[in-house]
């Protein structure tokens, strides 16, 4: 009875065909875009206008530091460890009370995200892969989304990486807002990811031509000339 009543108030709030190609795309068929992204890490990121956020302290993930990810992403201990025992470079930002209330990852080798998407990702020489950034919602807007990946691609220089590459859902708006914020340039490449029943999933890649986020960009302010009559 109590999955009939999810359904039902699923419906109520999001309607019909929402809620059935939801049912559809977690039974039958899903098909998820990932847009590859790049940028080197000198060039300075453009204006924002994010808000300040208090004092945080950054520390380098370890196998054994991953406790203080239990308040805010309890889910999250085990698999911080293991990628932190693979080798992965990893922050997380610690408030007063020691909690992790943001953390980020980088990879210099080809990266295989089993616990997640569930394919490889392929790391050229000179390259970074970035993934796994994230913040709790208190930190949402803050000036903390451009210092973590600052901070990583720091760390990721001194290790001899001149470029980040990553992946970003094509549907996922803000995550694609943030990316031209941070100054990002489409590769034209896109890994795609088809599941069948909720179960197999397989790979894919494609290449397209043009833009896909020229429709998110903010219009530049148009020049106004008066002329003399």
């Amino acid at each position: 009875m109590g999955i009939f009543r999810k359904l039902s108030e699923h419906i109520k709030h999001k309607g019909l065909r929402a809620t059935v190609a939801k049912i559809w795309k977690h039974f039958f068929f899903a098909h998820q875009e990932l847009l590859w992204m790049e940028r080197d890490l000198v060039t300075p990121v453009p204006p924002h206008k994010l808000r300040p956020y208090a004092p945080l302290r950054l520390e380098t993930i370890t196998p054994h530091n991953t406790l203080a990810f239990s308040k805010h992403f309890g889910d999250r201990v085990g698999t911080m460890a293991e990628l932190a025992v693979e080798g992965h470079t990893g922050h997380m930002y610690l408030n007063e009370q020691g909690e992790a209330v943001a953390f980020i990852w980088g990879s210099k080798v080809n990266y295989h995200d089993r616990h997640y998407y569930g394919c490889w990702f392929p790391v050229r020489p000179g390259e970074f892969f970035e993934f796994g950034g994230e913040q709790i919602r208190a930190y949402w807007g803050t000036t903390l989304s451009v210092d973590l990946q600052l901070n990583l691609w720091q760390a990721m220089a001194a290790q001899g990486c001149n470029k980040v590459v990553d992946v970003c859902e094509y549907h996922n708006i803000p995550a694609l807002k943030l990316h031209i914020r941070m100054g990002y340039k489409e590769q034209g490449r896109i890994m795609n990811i088809y599941t069948l029943f909720g179960r197999w999933r397989f790979y894919r890649e494609t290449a397209y031509s043009g833009s896909r986020l020229d429709a998110l960009r903010k219009p530049a302010s148009a020049a106004v000339t008066a002329s003399a009559a």
